[in-house]
């Protein structure tokens, strides 16, 4: 099987999902749209990604610390040392499917990483970071 065609094949199955990823986070940019936010940059999304954040037990954390850089890559969370699965939509067709679990996991991951919730700026620029990838 040629290159192309295995790109051919792979883009017929998993456009489907991409679509849903793109869908969800759009919708969900709408509605940080709404609440004030604007101009949503994959350049910010990945800057912030990797931003360390001093925490209020002294510790330093950023999304990168447990997602990687790398986001077709598995990450581990620092403290538990748990797997977390690849977060770009590429590899994981499941990511950013789901407006609901996205919300739950700002709102969880911002909390523990920047010790607050993150502005509908901020959650827009990520998403536009992770469509990306």
């Amino acid at each position: 099987m040629t290159l192309r065609t295995l790109m051919i094949v792979a883009f017929v199955f998993l456009a489907p999902q991409w679509a849903n990823a793109t869908e969800a986070a759009r919708a969900l940019q709408k509605e940080y749209t709404a609440q004030g936010a604007k101009d949503f940059s994959a350049e910010t999304g990945k800057l912030k990604w990797s931003t360390q954040v001093q925490n209020s037990d002294s510790s330093k954390r950023s999304c990168s610390g447990c997602h990687g850089n790398d986001l077709a890559q598995k990450g581990k969370h620092l403290k538990t040392k748990r797997p977390i699965q690849p977060m770009a939509v590429s590899v994981n067709t499941k990511r950013l499917t789901d407006t609901k679990k996205i919300e739950k996991w700002f709102t969880r991951n911002c909390k523990w990483t920047w010790g607050r919730e993150c502005t509908a700026q901020e959650k827009g620029d990520f998403l536009e970071y992770l469509l990306a990838q």
